[in-house]
């Protein structure tokens, strides 16, 4: 079976994350920080990897990236990529 996202990119919301980030005024350490009071281990390091595309996300970390930036998860894609 083929896969849905093929080269080198294993996520399609790495952009977005990074730009939701900065806009929420956050550091890669302190969006870790939040997502561990919610029991979802991401540290910083993986944090940079899926915002440069080079880490896979699962639905649950994507709940929480949602729940910490304060929107929908389909705001975590862009447009384009959907």
């Amino acid at each position: 079976m083929a896969r849905i996202i093929e080269g080198k990119q294993k996520n399609i919301i790495g952009s977005k994350l990074k730009e939701l980030r900065i806009k929420k005024g956050l550091t890669q350490q302190q969006l870790s920080n939040k997502l561990e009071t919610m029991a979802i281990y991401i540290c910083r390091g993986s944090i940079s990897r899926i915002e440069e595309k080079q880490r896979t996300v699962t639905d649950i970390e994507l709940y929480g990236l949602s729940k910490i930036l304060d929107v929908s998860i389909e705001s975590l894609f862009e447009k384009r990529d959907i």
